[in-house]
């Protein structure tokens, strides 16, 4: 399976499909730990940035990075601190408290320090999917 396993949960459908044509409810792994991770500036999932490229964010497909990979530099940043990996979110109290209990399990930063540009904000907005602002400190 390339994108993952069958499911998916609201703001966590993914435009990836295994074998059998059923959608991804699992992001995938990064493959690498080193420079080449990203991560999402509206969802926070990590992955490499040639994960993003190939499947883009499972949680944020209306972004589609598989699709325009300019929007894989705009709408993800290699700039974050610390990773968190979520087997299962509904039922992790991190998850729930990073405010990631409704994606996909994966792996996730903790904060990200830029925002999603404002012409992807309005993406957001147009699909009805909330954007929350990363918290100024």
């Amino acid at each position: 399976m390339k994108g993952g396993r069958r499911g998916g949960g609201e703001y966590g459908r993914s435009n990836g499909r295994d074998d059998e044509g059923m959608m991804a409810q699992f992001s995938q792994i990064p493959t690498s730990f080193g420079h080449e991770l990203r991560a999402c500036l509206r969802c926070r999932l990590v992955k490499t940035y040639d994960q993003f490229r190939e499947s883009g964010c499972e949680n944020c497909p209306f972004l589609e990075m598989d699709k325009e990979h300019d929007n894989v530099a705009n709408c993800t940043t290699p700039n974050f601190t610390g990773i968190i990996s979520v087997t299962d979110p509904n039922k992790s109290w991190a998850a729930r408290w990073l405010r990631i209990g409704r994606f996909i399990p994966g792996c996730y930063t903790l904060t990200v320090s830029e925002e999603l540009p404002e012409e992807y904000q309005t993406v957001c907005a147009d699909n009805n999917v909330q954007y929350v602002p990363p918290k100024r400190t």
